[in-house]
């Protein structure tokens, strides 16, 4: 099998950059990026079932995974919420797909966001791991604008080795990350 372009990337050019900018001796030490989730929250769902399985399709289609569908652990009367109801869906990528959707969204659907002016910096977790929302999934190209039901948003966390928000940036930098100047 063929190894996807973005880690090829980062065996080849982001790791010996990250040794000399961080200053680590070792190649294990450098940052990588360990999974990705993307999630996608339908409160809506509660009033017709139709929308968390359009919801489910759609992220499918964007990641090439199945994704989990997520239930409500308790009941909440104000919000016409059941136990156990489905209520979002989420999908964690790892190794190969983790880099091919990763190279999608930095390449091919961040572009395609409207006014877009780059990700805020400040997103990071404090451990290295960077989180963001989007708010349309017609950013991607899988998805065809005539085929959706509604516009739905989504969260994608980013989950690196990396021991500090400092070394998280400059590995997510290093692969082009689009942030905000």
């Amino acid at each position: 099998m063929n190894m996807p372009r973005l880690q090829k990337h980062y065996r080849e050019v982001v790791v010996p950059k990250l040794r000399q900018d961080l200053g680590v001796g070792s190649v294990m030490e450098v940052p990588r990026i360990t999974k990705i989730t993307v999630n996608m929250g339908v409160g809506e769902a509660v009033a017709d079932k139709k929308l968390i399985e359009n919801a489910a399709a759609d992220l499918a289609r964007i990641t090439g995974q199945k994704p989990l569908l997520c239930k409500s652990r308790k009941s909440i009367a104000t919000f016409k919420l059941r136990q156990g109801l489905a209520i979002g869906c989420k999908v964690t990528l790892r190794g190969a797909r983790m880099y091919e959707f990763l190279d999608r969204l930095i390449s091919i659907a961040m572009p395609r966001i409207r006014d877009f002016r780059g990700v805020s910096a400040r997103s990071f977790d404090g451990r290295g791991n960077y989180s963001f929302g989007v708010k349309e999934q017609i950013i991607f190209p899988e998805i065809a604008y005539d085929q959706i039901d509604q516009l739905r948003g989504m969260d994608i966390t980013i989950s690196t080795t990396a021991a500090d928000d400092k070394a998280g940036r400059a590995l997510l930098e290093a692969f082009n990350f689009p942030f905000r100047k």
